[in-house]
């Protein structure tokens, strides 16, 4: 292997630090596209598929090209540079390699660094339960999660076990002891794993995503037995993801299911990025946050979800967060245009008088 050939996939890491790109896309036939600012931009001469598969094959160990090429996808974490680290989905498509890499912030940024509201840190003070942080892919959710977890090291003695697909922050014991387990190199199996978790002593467990029922399930009786367990799902609030948990069940076990949730679902912060008109954030945050009251247990355990959405709203003196309220701060902050506001709005009219200060 020549070295210059061994380094050609870290130049290109490099060049998305250089360009404020957050992703890097690679795909036969494409120049190098980069995300900046939420935009793929092409930068450079195109590639070709040949291309690819060398700065594949010159980067990976022989067994991880094995596995590509066998299951057709391949995952894993990456450090280069001094420290820097990226996340890179490898898959195969019409039988050429394409890849996508996010850069992984070194450090976990601060909660004024990430322009979140004071209010999520309700998160770091409730002690057992389930939280989950939703939102679609790319909307900052690991990101969240590492900087809730960061808190709770920084201000709590607490034994914290991660286990994630890939790693992608690396913690540093600070108050916290924190252990975190890589799918693939730590552990083969989630559910074995997580059942392992729950004998390790764990005061705190992060599963990076609640992938089916039986690990949703595991990770319920976690919650259910004293632990505080934080993930992540794909969905885009709180009504819906209330929805999409059920959703994994059959429907005679709906019943003992929103019961369940009514007793330990503490929370669900809820993110989509929203573009910036300052061209050194590119995208800040807009969050919805649902913490579990006695009127939203009732809800969830009643079968009428739908009424969640209209109850964060007059809990909001209980730290709760709208999307308009969310939208609204961001704008008075000068964070995001109005005009752009509205795009993201679930309802522009109450928008528009929120932003006149009138209660709606």
């Amino acid at each position: 292997m020549r070295e210059e050939e061994s380094n050609a996939i870290d130049k290109l890491f490099s060049h998305m630090i250089t360009l404020g790109a957050s992703d890097l896309h690679l795909k036969a036939g494409n120049p190098p596209l980069f995300r900046i600012s939420g935009k793929l931009q092409r930068k450079g001469s195109p590639l070709s598929a040949e291309k690819i598969d060398r700065l594949i094959r010159d980067w990976l160990p022989a067994d991880s090209v094995e596995k590509l090429f066998k299951e057709g996808s391949l995952d894993r974490a990456h450090e280069f540079g001094e420290g820097r680290r990226v996340r890179v989905a490898i898959f195969l498509q019409m039988g050429r390699i394409s890849l996508v890499a996010r850069l992984i912030n070194a450090e976990v940024p601060s909660m004024d660094e990430l322009h979140l509201p004071e209010n999520i840190n309700k998160a770091t003070e409730i002690n057992e339960g389930l939280i989950l942080v939703c939102g679609v892919t790319g909307s900052g959710k690991s990101t969240t999660l590492a900087y809730l977890i960061d808190k709770i090291n920084s201000e709590q003695p607490k034994h914290i076990i991660t286990f994630e697909d890939p790693i992608e922050y690396i913690f540093k014991d600070k108050k916290c002891v924190i252990n975190q387990r890589e799918f693939g190199l730590d552990f083969h199996n989630w559910m074995e794993a997580i059942r392992t978790g729950v004998r390790s002593d764990p005061d705190i467990m992060l599963i990076g995503e609640m992938r089916d029922q039986e690990t949703f399930q595991l990770a319920l009786t976690a919650a259910e037995t004293g632990h505080l367990v934080l993930s992540t799902m794909h969905t885009s609030g709180a009504a819906g993801t209330v929805g999409r948990i059920l959703d994994l069940y059959d429907e005679g076990e709906h019943e003992k299911v929103r019961r369940s949730l009514a007793m330990n679902l503490k929370g669900i912060i809820s993110q989509r990025l929203v573009p910036s008109f300052r061209e050194d954030l590119g995208r800040v945050p807009a969050l919805e946050l649902m913490w579990m009251t006695p009127t939203i247990q009732k809800t969830v355990e009643e079968g009428e979800e739908s009424k969640i959405t209209g109850q964060i709203k007059v809990g909001e003196e209980e730290d709760m967060l709208s999307w308009t309220s969310s939208l609204v701060r961001l704008v008075k902050s000068d964070l995001v245009e109005k005009s752009v506001a509205r795009e993201y709005a679930p309802s522009r009219q109450a928008l528009d008088t929120a932003l006149k200060g009138i209660s709606f």
